[in-house]
């Protein structure tokens, strides 16, 4: 049975066929968060500290690092991002103990994530494009990790499932010409939206079969992309998760966190409630209104996304006995109220770097 194991100094993450489902956390990543570029070449790294214990109270198996920020100050990001993903990588590993996911572009910045990270991090990524082969393969065999391969090459993304298994049956054939295994291959077929082509869902639980059977391999996706651009995307998410773990899907990028109810929203819905007459307790608190009138919650919890992925586990028989179920479905702390926790018992957050 094929399983990919991916490691932290005290933790081991194992993706599988037979194991539960492998969330790994996506939100470290500043790619159109402009908040948290700015942040980063400021060297403020609280909102790095923040997603990193809400993804992890929220259900996360693996964390995502990605420090592709642009710099205003030096736009080459050959010469900033390896010395900023060291940084995060280990501010992140000293605060959570789940492994680690690698990502990034710029080999000398995966290379500096490499020598950073504690334990056997997950690489992500290599496609088929030669250039990309011959500057990634080596990195993995070196530090003997395993790696995320997108099926995409030098002539772009198809939109032909087929081509996009030959690709990935190229990565996976070029990884054992190093000596890589295939079950060091966790492999991203490419999830289309399904806004812009009807058949993308089809498509990706064909594809994941095929992976499955015919190369052995793990696989991967940027889940969020099945509902880009269409109305009520948890609901499509929600439906999807369950979909392509069922055809052997064993591993996802997304977001496990349900983001707090901002404060404008929480002003709207008061304005509504006044305008239709309701008078509310006295001393009534964000939490509680929110709460009462079904908008989520204040603080950051796990997304509905990782109710699928639990009850999915469970109806696969990759949860024995119910018992994570169980325990996910007990009264506990939000997920912010433990990451604030975890936080409090290593002695405070630092707010910045010099």
């Amino acid at each position: 049975m094929t399983r990919t194991v991916v490691e932290s100094k005290t933790k081991t993450a194992i993706i599988g066929f037979d194991q539960p489902f492998c969330v790994i956390g996506e939100r470290i990543n500043p790619t159109g968060r402009k908040k948290l570029a700015a942040e980063l070449e400021a060297g403020d790294f609280s909102t790095v500290e923040q997603d990193a214990l809400a993804q992890v109270a929220a259900g996360a198996t693996v964390l995502d690092i990605n420090a592709g920020v642009v710099y205003n100050s030096n736009p080459n990001p050959n010469e900033t991002e390896p010395p900023l993903m060291r940084q995060i990588v280990e501010l992140v590993q000293g605060l959570v103990d789940v492994p680690l996911c690698i990502d990034s572009s710029v080999p000398g910045a995966l290379e500096a994530g490499l020598e950073a990270a504690e334990g056997r991090p997950l690489l992500n990524s290599v496609t088929g494009e030669e250039d990309r082969l011959e500057l990634v393969l080596p990195l993995v065999k070196k530090y003997n990790v395993p790696v995320v391969a997108i099926s995409n090459d030098d002539t772009g993304i198809s939109e032909d499932p087929d081509v996009r298994f030959e690709v990935a049956k190229k990565i996976v054939q070029r990884a054992a010409d190093y000596g890589i295994p295939a079950h060091d291959i966790v492999v991203d077929p490419l999830v289309m939206p399904i806004g812009a082509m009807a058949t993308a869902g089809q498509q990706v639980f064909a594809l994941v079969r095929r992976l499955r059977e015919e190369l052995g391999v793990n696989t991967t996706c940027g889940a969020s992309n099945i509902s880009f651009g269409l109305p009520n995307r948890h609901g499509i998410n929600n439906a999807f998760l369950p979909m392509a773990m069922g055809a052997g899907m064993t591993s996802a990028i997304m977001n496990p966190v349900a983001l707090p109810v901002t404060q404008k929203k929480i002003a709207e819905k008061k304005a509504e409630v006044a305008a239709a007459g309701i008078i509310l307790p006295e001393g009534m608190d964000d939490e509680t209104f929110v709460q009462m009138f079904g908008l989520g919650s204040t603080k950051p919890r796990a997304g509905k996304e990782m109710e699928a992925i639990r009850a999915a586990n469970l109806l696969t028989n990759n949860d024995p006995h119910g018992g994570e179920w169980i325990k996910y479905n007990k009264p506990a702390d939000a997920a912010g109220t433990e990451g604030e926790s975890a936080r409090g018992r290593r002695g405070g957050a630092r707010r910045r770097r010099a």
